[in-house]
């Protein structure tokens, strides 16, 4: 089974707007090794984070993280192993426009 270490994903989603981070592909299951989150902005600002088995709509169950607080011009890194099967999803969302989201990790296919 070989293995990819690579940069999963990368977002900058508009304001209150779903965006998804990192599917993982047909025949492949992946490990989310870190997933680093960004406030570029000048003002505090929240953020959420949920993993969709199979790209499932929204649920209250699906949170990782929910409504987290990022001061300004801050860098958080969350180092969480989150392992995902063919399909599943990171989605991700911020209240204001000025967040970024990086996951790093491996595929295994």
């Amino acid at each position: 089974m070989p293995v990819a270490y690579k940069v999963l994903g990368q977002q900058a989603p508009a304001a209150a707007t779903d965006a998804t981070l990192y599917t993982a592909p047909a025949a492949t299951s992946a490990i989310v090794s870190t997933i680093a989150v960004t406030n570029r902005g000048g003002t505090q600002t929240t953020f959420r984070l949920r993993v969709a088995v199979a790209g499932a709509a929204a649920a209250n169950q699906q949170y990782v993280a929910y409504d987290v607080p990022i001061p300004p011009s801050t860098l958080l890194t969350l180092t969480l192993g989150i392992t995902l099967a063919a399909t599943d999803q990171i989605v991700v969302q911020a209240a204001a426009a000025q967040v970024t989201f990086q996951a790093f990790g491996q595929e295994n296919s």
